[in-house]
């Protein structure tokens, strides 16, 4: 590259993050000028990298190979994702003392790019895009198509630590299977997983569920009682639903998410909890905000992880395994010989839209278990839904 070109280049990074659990690593990145000349901030893993490109926007990521906490290639899939328009480039701490000169002699003399400098470092083993091994499912869900190869990567990667998830996808993708799997793989799985659907409960009764209740709180309150935040003491919370918390309590919930306490609702006393807290939404919580309905400072307390759930005809080629699947256990329950799908039938299925997502295939086979009586084979006339506008015929 010509050397105007790569000033222009390296002058068009007005805002920069770097990106390194090493701090004196990230203290020489901040010193070298391509950083001194930008606006620059430090994070110092890749979930805090991730949870502060939601509130500083920048114009490139210097990310390090080696994070400690999770995979840089990870990493930079998802910046690349969320913030397209945003450059992110591979640094290695392992060469912090030579890398940070190079990128400031770059910049001085217009040799070479910054980018170009940082391809000659050997990628890291394990961290090679588009070889990554077969991600093992995770516990009770199902599924090989690369879609959820990815979940499954991104839930075992942030499985073990206590940062923040929060799970989006529509409704029946399963957003509860991986919150759980979440806590089973993680060192608090010996403790409890605790579920609040925050649309299923009144405003009126959510302080007292979520916190608990002193006697003579209120009437009716003969006894004291604990808060589901309380009964998830050293496990994990699960709030389902999480978009349909009302405004009133969120305040409450980022008060918690700060300082770990809880006070019981017509009580002065305050107790310390160690709860991770794990969400999961159907809606755009980002939209809520712009609408004032969802408390910005909350939203990025609780999407320091994002995790998205691919929705069924996303994952057609799941499709089979997840019926031969359900059809097992149905057959199983009922005590009857295993039934399964004719080729017909499952390309009826594998071209439907799953409004439902996999809840709905759940249930379609279900209605088709049923309607089979005691045949053995699932025919495209036992799924009733989707028969009246078949294009494939049984053969």
């Amino acid at each position: 590259m010509a050397a105007a070109a790569t000033r222009s280049l390296v002058r068009s990074y007005n805002r920069i993050l770097v990106a390194s659990s090493d701090p004196s690593f990230r203290k020489q990145l901040m010193k070298s000028s391509v950083c001194a000349e930008a606006v620059s901030e430090e994070a110092i893993g890749g979930a805090h990298a991730l949870a502060k490109l939601a509130q500083f926007s920048c114009d490139s990521v210097l990310l390090d190979r080696n994070l400690a906490d999770l995979d840089s290639v990870e990493v930079a899939e998802l910046i690349r994702q969320r913030y397209p328009r945003v450059e992110v480039e591979f640094v290695d701490s392992r060469v912090s003392v030579a890398l940070p000169r190079r990128l400031q002699l770059e910049v001085e003399s217009g040799a070479e790019s910054p980018s170009a400098g940082m391809e000659e470092v050997e990628e890291p083993t394990g961290a090679k895009p588009g070889n990554l091994e077969v991600a093992e499912a995770l516990p009770g869900m199902l599924g090989t198509s690369r879609a959820m190869q990815r979940v499954y990567r991104l839930a075992r990667m942030v499985a073990p630590r206590d940062t923040a998830v929060l799970i989006t996808g529509e409704t029946g993708t399963g957003k509860e299977l991986v919150a759980e799997a979440i806590h089973k793989l993680s060192p608090r799985a010996r403790h409890p997983f605790v579920v609040v659907n925050c649309a299923a409960i009144p405003e009126t009764l959510f302080e007292a569920e979520l916190f608990g209740y002193a006697r003579g709180a209120f009437t009716g309150a003969v006894q004291s009682r604990l808060g589901r935040i309380h009964v998830a003491q050293g496990g994990t919370l699960f709030l389902d639903e999480i978009g349909e918390l009302p405004l009133s309590m969120q305040a409450k919930l980022l008060r918690f998410l700060q300082n770990g306490e809880v006070q019981k609702l017509g009580s002065s006393d305050i107790y310390r909890v160690d709860v991770r807290v794990v969400c999961a939404t159907n809606v755009s919580l980002p939209e809520r905000v712009q609408t004032k309905q969802f408390r910005q400072d909350l939203y990025y307390r609780l999407a320091i992880f994002p995790l998205a759930i691919p929705p069924l005809r996303e994952r057609v080629e799941d499709i089979a395994a997840l019926s031969e699947q359900f059809l097992s256990q149905l057959s199983t329950e009922n005590k009857m010989l295993p039934k399964y799908l004719t080729a017909a039938a499952l390309s009826r299925l594998q071209l439907s839209q799953w409004e439902g997502n996999v809840r709905e295939l759940d249930h379609a086979l279900e209605r088709a278990f049923i309607l089979s009586g005691n045949e053995n084979a699932l025919r495209l006339e036992h799924f009733q839904p989707f028969s009246e506008s078949a294009q494939v015929r049984e053969i």
